[in-house]
């Protein structure tokens, strides 16, 4: 099951590359791209409010409490009135949004970097209540141990924006604001295509999801809602920074938002991958060791994690932000497509702003699961509430002080910056709470991994261009670059081996002594 889910969220992270891949042949970092990036934010803050992570978290739970000691039919009328709730908040909050949007498109000068944006959100903004729909709907079917399809549910998004892009947006108006409008229509008929996909699965399973709205005096419904509020916030808080970057990098300039959207892009990529495998594992473990109140063991645990992501991540975050330019010129730049030398010069400065977040985000996400083994919820929220002021501070500086073609940096690194600092903060609070953290040899480890990262960074950044020089002549362009990334990368991957078995070899021998410990387990 887990290598299903595994294989199924590998195919949508590879799709949704692939979408982007698209998105820059055919708008570039233009006004269109960067007015659609800004809106579907909006209906993305509601999908993380409402949907995914904290609604699964908090429904599974009690529907299947109330399935094992009421029966399928009361377990049935449970998901039956959570999705008349949704339905009804949802709906009424879209209906609110698109009055919003209208009355505002009437104050606004035509032609407007932010009279672009609203006519986008109006035709989005139902996306909401269908992807909310949608992870109830998961919800169940992995609370019944049906896996495979909810996992699959989220590819559907990618193909159908694909599929508008490439048979659709070159048989309309070469006006790029006509033609991403076509994949405005794609996403919300993609958000539809996740519910109905899913819906048939769930009548196999002897659920007929009818809505319900009578919800009040519900008890579950309540329960489920307050489990389901601070990891909502949570989650949310995350979403609320992105919506804040985009809303002031487009303050910035017009093509800005577009530009740290590709470069997210590629950051969230192995983070996705490393950050969650982590926090997925680590969970379990410090969850077993609170109830036990085990801190020291706890404290251990969490340690260990993170000089395993810091080993890990600290190469990975110098070698993206060294190669910022030649990944995204490899990745992006396709042919006559609309994404050329300067929106790869733009996407480039972004992604050297995003990189060092490979560390720092990867370490948020297995700090964060030691509070949640504490069954502490609220201060991780708390903490990030300061963490939304700090950075829209810091954007706000950026936009007023930097110079036109660094403003979107500054964005990019004020998001890297307050997530350091809600990565110290919360380790802070923890060795206070628990009295077992010790950060000595983490600072050891980290100090280790980023000297050897910066000496490994000086051998990436010249060699790339001697390898890439002596293949373009004899190689197709993407191919010779392709080689000259994949040769740099490892020999900067041997170099930093090198220099981290020789100044840090306690650290680098637990990784290896973890990851063995892990395979072996597989196999048993």
């Amino acid at each position: 099951r887990a290598a299903h889910v595994g294989a199924m969220t590998g195919i949508s992270r590879v799709a949704g590359l692939v979408r982007e891949q698209w998105m820059a042949y055919v708008f570039g970092t233009g006004l269109a791209k960067s007015a659609f990036d800004v809106a579907f934010r909006i209906p993305n803050l509601f999908r993380r409010l409402f949907g995914e992570g904290a609604l699964s978290a908090a429904f599974i739970p009690v529907y299947t409490e109330v399935r094992e000691r009421e029966g399928p039919a009361a377990a049935n009328a449970l998901a039956a009135r959570v999705a008349g709730l949704l339905i009804a908040v949802l709906s009424l909050l879209t209906a609110l949004g698109i009055l919003a949007a209208l009355a505002l498109q009437r104050h606004l000068p035509a032609g407007s970097r932010w009279s672009a944006i609203l006519p986008l959100l109006r035709i989005m903004l139902p996306y909401a209540p269908l992807i909310c729909l949608a992870a109830l709907t998961m919800g169940i079917l992995n609370a019944r141990r049906h896996f495979t399809i909810p996992a699959l549910a989220p590819v559907f998004l990618n193909l159908v924006w694909i599929a508008a892009l490439a048979g659709i947006c070159p048989f309309v108006a070469p006006d790029p604001f006509v033609r991403i409008r076509v994949v405005a229509w794609a996403v919300l008929a993609a958000g539809a295509i996740q519910v109905a996909v899913q819906l048939p699965v769930l009548a196999r399973h002897g659920v007929p999801l009818r809505p319900r709205f009578r919800w009040r005096g519900d008890t579950r419904i309540r329960r489920i809602l307050l489990l389901m509020a601070p990891m909502a916030l949570g989650a949310g808080l995350v979403q609320i920074n992105v919506c804040v970057d985009g809303i002031l990098a487009m303050w910035s300039a017009k093509w800005a938002p577009s530009a740290l959207e590709y470069a997210e892009r590629l950051v969230y990529l192995p983070l996705g991958l490393v950050g969650n495998a982590f926090a997925t594992v680590l969970l379990p473990t410090l969850s077993t060791q609170a109830t036990q109140r085990d801190y020291d063991g706890l404290g251990a645990t969490l340690e260990r994690a993170l000089r395993n992501i810091v080993v890990i991540m600290a190469p990975a975050a110098a070698g993206l932000t060294l190669l910022a330019l030649p990944v995204v010129s490899l990745v992006y730049q396709i042919g006559d497509g609309a994404f050329q030398a300067e929106s790869a010069r733009q996407t480039a400065r972004a992604l050297a702003g995003y990189a060092p977040g490979l560390l720092v985000f990867s370490l948020y996400k297995a700090i964060t699961p030691a509070f949640y083994a504490l069954q502490d919820t609220r201060t991780p929220v708390r903490v990030g509430l300061f963490s939304v002021g700090c950075n829209l501070l810091l954007n706000i500086l950026s936009v007023l002080l930097l110079p036109e073609g660094w403003k979107h940096v500054g964005i990019a690194g004020a998001t890297v910056a307050t997530s350091l600092l809600n990565c110290v903060t919360l380790l802070i609070i923890l060795h206070r709470r628990t009295g077992a953290l010790h950060a000595g040899g983490l600072v050891r480890t980290l100090a280790g991994a980023l000297a050897a990262a910066v000496l490994m960074g000086g051998v990436v950044f010249y060699l790339h261009d001697a390898v890439l020089a002596a293949l373009a002549p004899r190689l197709h362009l993407k191919l010779a670059q392709g080689l000259a990334i994949g040769a740099t990368m490892a020999a900067g991957a041997a170099v930093y081996g090198l220099l981290m078995a020789l100044f840090c070899r306690q650290a680098l021998d637990e990784l290896r002594d973890d990851f063995r410990h892990r395979k072996a387990r597989k196999r048993g």
